[in-house]
């Protein structure tokens, strides 16, 4: 009986830690209603350009942006040798902060990379399905 409490307790401490370490390696966003993506080409690492190329304020490439930023894992990227392609500004409703976020945006079929803007300079990345999607949003 007590080696079955102690591997119902081991299991479940391997859970917690699990799951804490998931967190730890996904981008987050704010819990909060996202208004807008707005989107620049990028003057490089730790500047954000102001001037916006595309505004997406409808529920479906809002939510295309949230999946890119909210399921990217952090992962070492020699993409930041080179200067990112876009900023990306998510907007949230009742004016809260903007988050800043740089993407290098990966070919069709390949992964992208993003970093926040304010940060120690970790990177993350999308997986090639999302990859795809950003492309359809912004290149077309």
């Amino acid at each position: 009986m007590r080696i079955l409490y102690a591997l119902l307790l081991l299991a479940g401490v391997s859970l917690i830690v699990g799951c804490q370490n998931s967190e730890d390696n996904t981008m987050v966003l704010l819990d909060e209603k996202v208004k807008e993506i707005n989107v620049s080409k990028s003057g490089g690492i730790g500047d954000m350009n102001q001037d916006i190329i595309f505004s997406f304020n409808d529920e479906q490439a809002i939510e295309v942006f949230e999946k890119a930023i909210k399921t990217a894992v952090k992962q070492q990227s020699d993409s930041t040798e080179t200067t990112p392609d876009y900023d990306v500004m998510v907007e949230y409703e009742e004016g809260l902060p903007t988050h800043a976020i740089h993407l290098w945006l990966g070919e069709e079929g390949e992964k992208s990379t993003l970093m926040y803007m304010v940060g120690e300079g970790e990177t993350y990345l999308t997986s090639s399905k999302v990859t795809n999607q950003l492309r359809e949003l912004m290149l077309q």
